[in-house]
């Protein structure tokens, strides 16, 4: 079983409905899914999930973007990929960020999902150093039950999330 999911259901949960008083388990807020998006095929590896290929909705001759060309990649990960990827990416990963003092608090959207931006896939225990053609960064969207950012700040927060001051 994840680490991660195990450290859930013994101490984060217990210690939510602590703090909100909530009367039954089963409004406590989880994490429903992860969503990765990235530019290319590194995202195989980070994710441990094949991508899906995302394509462009409308041209924009800006940026020299037709309709229906291929712009990205992303995954969805849930359940034992989703609690083993974030448990990589809270004890593992974001420690080896250059200079790295905490994630933002404020990245939540108001209906308690946490949006990422991660600037270097080097930072992956997956990815070769060697093999790196270009440095890409990519966004994680943590996507969770709560109802408001607060509940979703605590619960990630409990889960080992590395929130600045």
């Amino acid at each position: 079983m994840a680490r991660l999911k195990d450290k859930f259901s013994t101490e984060v949960a217990p210690a939510m409905m602590e703090k909100f008083g909530y009367k039954n388990v089963m409004q406590i807020p989880k994490i429903e899914k992860v969503v990765i998006n990235m530019g290319v095929s590194d995202l195989t590896m980070i994710a441990g999930q094949r991508p899906v290929v995302t394509k462009a909705k409308k041209s924009i001759a800006a940026f020299k973007i037709r309709e229906g060309m291929a712009i990205g990649t992303k995954v969805t990960l849930r359940g034992e990929r989703m609690y083993q990827f974030l448990d990589k990416l809270l004890n593992v990963s974001l420690p080896r960020v250059r200079d790295f003092r905490g994630v933002s608090p404020r990245a939540f959207d108001g209906r308690g999902n946490y949006t990422l931006g991660i600037k270097e896939q080097l930072i992956f225990p997956e990815i070769e150093y060697d093999k790196v053609d270009k440095i890409r960064g990519m966004d994680i969207v943590i996507v969770t039950t709560a109802k408001s950012d607060e509940e979703a700040r605590e619960m990630l927060k409990l889960m080992g999330m590395p929130f600045s001051a």
